[in-house]
């Protein structure tokens, strides 16, 4: 248990009884929440380095604004670098930080979970 989070909890309780240590949690999931922002942690999580255009074909009809507007508030966050090359034409590739690659490999036993969990709702109930 990370006693550093213990230090900001309540005293006498332990983080995994005192729900105000779990409020870190609550920022990072409003923002992975939004749409299109954990596929695109996943997508360039399992490409590597990947420009504008690339990520946007993969993701066939999302708006420009929104995929835009994900990415920037994914590196806003420190999960995503954005760099720059000085070449005409202009060349902007995104690519996982140190933290983002944390991100990513935590969340890939929830996406298993996930489809495997989907495959139950698909399932009939037996009455």
């Amino acid at each position: 248990m990370d006693e550093s989070r213990d230090a900001d909890a309540v005293p006498g309780r332990s983080c995994r009884t005192d729900p105000s240590c779990y409020c870190q949690l609550g920022g990072v999931l409003e923002l992975l929440s939004r749409k299109h922002a954990i596929q695109v942690i996943c997508l360039v999580g399992e490409t590597g380095p990947v420009r504008y255009g690339e990520i946007e074909d993969a993701f066939g009809a999302v708006s420009s604004s929104t995929l835009s507007a994900r990415l920037d508030e994914l590196v806003g966050a420190g999960y995503l670098a954005r760099e720059q090359y000085d070449e005409i034409p202009p060349r902007v590739e995104y690519d996982l930080t140190t933290t983002g690659e944390q991100l990513q490999q935590r969340l890939q036993p929830l996406l298993e979970w996930a489809v495997i969990h989907e495959e139950f709702e698909d399932a009939p109930t037996e009455t």
